[in-house]
């Protein structure tokens, strides 16, 4: 039996324009659901990894705006509540979708510490946006009483920023195995994990935000996932993106894609980290990735639909820088 791990992204919990209601969320969540579960019966084991953006910046927003009242939680910790809350719904809403569907497969959230090095030079170098925009008097004063780092966008304002440094263990890698192993539908690795260090041999949370494309792809290898999947807003991975030009990759090799990654066709902000994750994946020994959108996830796994990457030779042709570079899909 085929392992699968499916990274969703966070367009299937909240969308463009959307507040974030847990209402909403739920409503969202369900087309992913029933994707998945409609996978479920090809006889794929299987782990979902997910984000939670949004959630951690309303989660970081509450505390502050509670901080003359309550103690105010790090951002380790709001990665940590925020992967029960996502895993919460993500959880009830397969298990619903697993009842239409007459199946009995057990569902369950494993709260996961993802393990990066306290020398990683983005340790050094915070470059991740998170929580809220401040105006200029209120971003000095968080740099001056809480030591954060500052960074300004001219069109909003200025924002908090962290670190994002590599993802190299997973804690509860032996207990999510055993769990995808004896049957279990898992949601692990929320958000790429709660950020921790080990010092002395004892774990401790840091202020950090792990990119869950990175993080997802690790887990995929460490478990022997035969397959990792990524899904987003798009129903694949384009050259040219919202150009004249534009026209979709859909089967391809890991060199070939390489070579396009290599010359700008995916920039960071969007595609980028995905695409440099399904390398990573496929240069570790994975066997096979997808990116595609939910609606499309079983027809991409089965080669139908959907961007899908294989092994290729490292030795492939160089291709041409786009004209004007554009983020490929998101």
């Amino acid at each position: 039996m085929k392992t699968i791990l499916i990274a969703v992204g966070g367009n299937s919990l909240i969308r463009a324009g959307e507040k974030g209601t847990i209402a909403e969320q739920l409503a969202n969540v369900q087309g992913t659901a029933a994707a998945i579960v409609a996978l479920l019966r090809d006889g794929f084991r299987m782990v979902i990894t997910h984000g939670n953006g949004p959630q951690v910046g309303a989660a970081l927003l509450r505390s502050e705006r509670a901080a003359d009242q309550l103690p105010g939680q790090p951002l380790d910790v709001c990665d940590a509540c925020t992967q029960g809350e996502v895993g919460y719904l993500l959880q009830q809403s397969l298990e619903n979708e697993l009842t239409r569907a007459g199946l009995h497969v057990p569902v369950v959230t494993v709260l996961t510490q993802v393990v990066v090095s306290e020398d990683d030079p983005a340790m050094q170098r915070p470059t991740k946006p998170i929580g809220p925009f401040y105006s200029r008097e209120q971003a000095q004063q968080r740099q001056r009483e809480l030591g954060w780092e500052i960074v300004e966008d001219a069109a909003r304002g200025f924002r908090r920023v962290v670190p994002s440094p590599e993802p190299i263990e997973v804690v509860e890698l032996e207990a999510i195995g055993d769990l995808v192993r004896d049957g279990t539908l898992v949601i692990a690795a929320g958000g790429g994990g709660i950020p921790v260090v080990r010092h002395q041999g004892m774990l401790r949370g840091i202020e950090a935000v792990i990119d869950k494309d990175r993080a997802s792809a690790l887990l995929a290898l460490r478990l022997g996932a035969d397959v990792f999947a990524i899904l987003t807003d798009e129903d694949f991975v384009y050259l040219d993106y919202k150009r004249p030009t534009q026209r979709p990759l859909t089967r391809v090799t890991s060199a070939e894609l390489e070579a396009y990654y290599r010359a700008g066709y995916f920039p960071p902000g969007n595609m980028g980290p995905k695409v440099e994750s399904v390398l990573r994946f496929l240069r570790g020994g994975g066997s096979e990735a997808v990116i595609t959108s939910y609606e499309h996830l079983r027809e991409a796994v089965a080669g139908r639909a959907g961007t899908r990457i294989v092994p290729g030779d490292p030795a492939a042709a160089e291709v041409q820088a786009p004209c004007e570079v554009q983020v490929g899909g998101r």
